[in-house]
């Protein structure tokens, strides 16, 4: 994962919210014990192969993947080849599972994302007039945008228009919201990250650009990014299935021990990593895993054991998952209000 560079907010939450359970289930004292090592892949495709390729060597018996989607496609296309069971986090487009039995994920596919934020939009009467910003050139972004507007279709959402922008071009952001303001949107729909989520949300306080803004799991890291004017991010709302301020005693426990160990309010990345862990566990327990079984081994056992168990996590009750890899949980969403990220 992306433990330097601009998506460095998610690989060290997920890193750290891995490294809390694996050191839970050793105070636990069970039969299975897990050592966690992390690569940095800085969010680039071809140094996450090559960080991949390292803990192959190191000895990998099981890949928590790729933390974000375009280093995730590449890296799983690897871990299917050599048979390595694969649980990533946060790796949301489908083609990080598409075509490989043993990729699953622990978050919301990239469509289901688009679709389920359309439904709640609607459901919650967020907006009238949508305006989509999203990048043309990354996967995670145009898989969200694509379901979103069939979906907005479907239920009579209207939108009133879109723009893009590439890696390349990801610095300013005044064409895109001048063309927003001028087709009346309401509501600013970001299925992006939180780096570039952040620089729109400034053009929108240079125009004073009033619409709301609801974004999906990408833009989970705008209250940690260094040096951001965080008052300008109050009122967002994100689709996420972890809000930190929820009252059940397993998140009070997790954000406890993440805000003592590492001085900060864990995300969603951090969560789902977590309940990666968890969910790895459960389907070595189900699958009978001992630790002197090669990696093709145990990729069969967990293959098989995941369709057959069920997770209460962080970031859902119930939890399941298909043969396809898809996880089945209930969507949430959280709104940032005095600072914090609070569940709507």
């Amino acid at each position: 994962g992306p433990l330097t560079g601009d998506a460095a907010i998610y690989g060290l939450a997920a890193q750290r919210g891995a490294q809390i359970a694996v050191d839970e289930i050793k105070e636990a004292g069970g039969d299975i014990q897990f050592a966690l090592k992390y690569e940095d892949d800085v969010n680039v495709p071809e140094t996450a192969v090559n960080a991949y390729n390292a803990l192959k060597e190191w000895g990998m018996q099981i890949s928590l993947g790729s933390v974000t989607s375009q280093p995730g496609v590449s890296t799983s296309a690897l871990a299917f080849e050599d048979r390595i069971f694969t649980m990533t986090p946060s790796g949301s487009s489908p083609d990080v599972i598409s075509g490989k039995d043993n990729v699953y994920q622990m978050c919301f596919s990239d469509p289901n994302q688009g679709l389920a934020s359309a439904q709640y939009i609607t459901e919650q009467g967020l907006g009238e007039k949508v305006f989509i910003i999203w990048k043309n050139d990354d996967v995670y972004s145009t898989g969200i945008k694509e379901q979103f507007v069939k979906e907005a279709e479907t239920l009579g959402l209207e939108v009133v228009g879109d723009a893009t922008f590439t890696t390349d071009t990801a610095t300013d952001f005044s064409v895109q919201l001048t063309q927003a303001q001028q087709a009346g949107a309401d509501l600013v729909f970001l299925p992006i990250y939180y780096s570039e989520a952040n620089l729109v949300i400034q053009e929108m306080n240079k125009q004073g650009c009033t619409a709301s803004i609801f974004g999906c799991d990408g833009l989970d890291g705008l209250l940690t990014i260094e040096g951001a004017d965080t008052s300008l991010f109050e009122g967002v709302m994100l689709l996420t299935p972890f809000a930190a301020d929820a009252q059940d005693e397993k998140t009070q426990n997790f954000v406890s021990k993440y805000e003592e160990k590492y001085g900060e309010t864990p995300n969603q990345f951090a969560a789902d990593a977590y309940d990666g862990v968890y969910a790895i566990l459960a389907a070595c327990e189900q699958g009978g895993v001992t630790a002197d079984m090669d990696a093709s081994a145990v990729c069969d056992a967990l293959k098989a054991a995941m369709t057959q168990i069920t997770v209460d996590g962080l970031t859902g009750e119930g939890m399941k998952w298909e043969a396809t890899g898809e996880v089945n949980k209930a969507p949430r969403a959280v709104k940032i209000q005095n600072g914090a990220y609070t569940a709507m």
